[in-house]
C-alpha cells in the first residue's frame, strides 16, 4: 500500500491549489475547512443504512473503533429520529445524520398498474395483500430538517437529491456542516454551487440505493476511484467515497484517488451489531447468490442487490416510481423477512459483498482502517 496523508481542503469562491479555474463553488469566505469525518482516528465512515440495518449498537461500534458513525434518518419521522440522535450523543460528540431529500418523479400509471398486476398473484401466493394505489410521501424531510435546526448535530448528509441552498444555509446557521451524496460530476457542481461543505462520492458498485438525484437515468458501471478523480477535477471540496469496497486495498485505492475518508456499508452487514436479517446474512455467504445488480424492482429507485427470484422476475418490468413502488412491495418484503425467504427479500449488497464477515463492527473497522490511521 502506498503511504497516504490527509491533505488540506478549501472552500470558497476561488478554487484550491491544483483545482482547475473552471471549478465552481457557492461564494463563501476563503478558509481552510476541516470536515467532521476528517477528524476521526481512522478514515472510515460507517454508511447510514436505513430501515433498521444501522442500529445504535452499530454506530457506537464504529465510533469506538475510531471511525465516523452516521445515524440513518431515512424512513423515520422526526420524533423517531430524535432518540437515536440522543443515544448517539451518549457515545460520541462527532457523528452525522443522514436524510433522504425528496426527488419526485412523475408516475407512468400504465407501467405502474402493469407492475401491480404482475405482483398481485405472486403476493397472493405468499399470503400478502397489496394496495394497488400509488402512495407518495416526502419521508418527513421538512420536519427532520426543522428538528436538526432546533437541535443541531455536527454534520448532516443528504442523499437522493441535492439539498436546496436555503436548507444548507439553515443548517449552517446553527453550526452544522452539510454534505451531499453525489454520483456524477454534474451533481457535484450543483452541490458545490449550493454551498455544501463536502461531498460523499458514491460509485455505482455501492450496495443499496443509489444516491443519484436523477433516479430515472441509466447508471453505467465504473470504478469509484475514477469517479472521485473526475469530481475532484471539477470542485474544490473535501470528498469521502464509497462503492465496491471489499478490503483494505480498496480503501487504499480511494484514498490515493483523493478521498479523505472511505464509506463502508456492505462490509458491515454481517457484523454482530448490524440489524441485517438472518436471511440476508445467510445469502451474503451462500453460493446460491453470486452476483449483484442495480434494480428498481423493490422500490422504484435504482439500488444494488443480490440477484434473487424477485429481481429476475420483476426487474424487466420495474418502473421509475419511488417511493410508490417501495410502499407497494413493502408488505411483500416484510413477509419474506418473516419467512426467512431470501428469494423475496431486498438483499442490498455492493459488489464487494464477499468481503463481508462476522464479528464486531468495532474489530472490522479497526482492521480495515488501521493501515491508514491519521496522525
Amino acid at each position: 500500500m502506498q503511504e497516504w496523508r490527509q491533505r488540506p481542503h478549501y472552500t470558497g469562491a476561488e478554487p484550491a491549489t491544483g483545482v482547475p479555474a473552471g471549478s465552481t463553488t457557492r461564494a463563501r469566505s476563503m478558509q481552510m475547512t476541516t470536515i467532521a469525518f476528517e477528524t476521526t482516528d481512522l478514515p472510515i465512515i460507517g454508511a447510514p443504512m436505513a430501515g433498521g440495518t444501522t442500529t445504535p449498537e452499530l454506530t457506537a461500534a464504529v465510533a469506538r473503533a475510531g471511525g465516523f458513525p452516521f445515524v440513518a434518518g431515512g424512513y423515520l419521522t422526526a420524533d423517531a429520529l430524535a432518540p437515536l440522535i440522543e443515544r448517539m450523543r451518549e457515545t460520541t460528540e462527532n457523528f452525522g445524520v443522514n436524510l433522504f431529500v425528496p426527488a419526485p418523479v412523475p408516475i407512468d400509471r400504465g407501467a405502474f398498474d402493469a407492475f401491480v398486476s404482475a405482483l398481485e398473484p405472486v403476493a397472493a401466493d405468499h399470503g400478502v395483500a397489496i394496495d394497488p394505489e400509488p402512495v407518495e410521501d416526502d419521508d418527513h424531510y421538512d420536519e427532520k430538517v426543522d428538528h436538526l435546526v432546533d437541535d443541531p448535530v455536527p454534520l448532516v448528509s443528504m442523499t437522493f437529491n441535492i439539498p436546496a441552498a436555503e436548507v444548507v444555509d439553515r443548517l449552517h446557521s446553527v453550526g452544522t456542516q452539510v454534505v451531499a451524496t453525489v454520483t456524477t460530476t454534474a451533481e457535484a457542481r450543483t452541490a458545490a454551487d449550493r454551498g455544501v461543505d463536502a461531498l460523499i462520492v458514491q460509485g455505482p458498485r455501492a450496495g443499496g440505493h443509489s444516491g443519484t438525484a436523477d433516479p430515472t437515468r441509466d447508471i453505467d458501471d465504473r470504478a469509484t476511484s475514477d469517479l472521485v478523480r473526475d469530481v475532484l477535477a471539477e470542485v474544490s471540496l473535501p470528498v469521502a467515497a464509497g462503492g465496491g469496497v471489499d478490503s483494505a486495498d480498496a480503501v487504499d485505492e480511494l484514498l490515493q484517488a483523493g478521498a479523505s475518508a472511505v464509506v463502508v456499508g456492505t462490509l458491515l452487514l454481517r457484523s454482530d451489531e448490524a440489524g441485517t436479517s438472518e436471511a440476508h446474512r445467510a445469502a451474503l455467504q451462500s453460493e446460491k447468490f453470486d452476483e449483484t445488480r442495480l434494480t428498481r424492482a423493490f422500490t422504484g429507485r435504482p439500488a444494488r442487490a443480490l440477484v434473487n427470484d424477485f429481481v429476475r422476475k420483476f426487474d424487466p418490468i420495474a418502473v421509475d416510481a419511488y417511493p410508490a413502488v417501495h410502499h407497494l412491495t413493502k408488505s411483500f418484503r416484510a413477509q419474506a423477512k418473516k419467512d426467512d425467504d431470501p428469494q423475496g427479500l431486498h438483499l442490498w449488497a455492493g459488489t464487494g459483498f464477499r468481503g463481508a464477515r462476522t464479528g464486531s463492527a468495532e474489530t472490522i473497522v479497526k482492521e480495515l482502517g488501521a493501515p491508514f490511521a491519521r496522525g
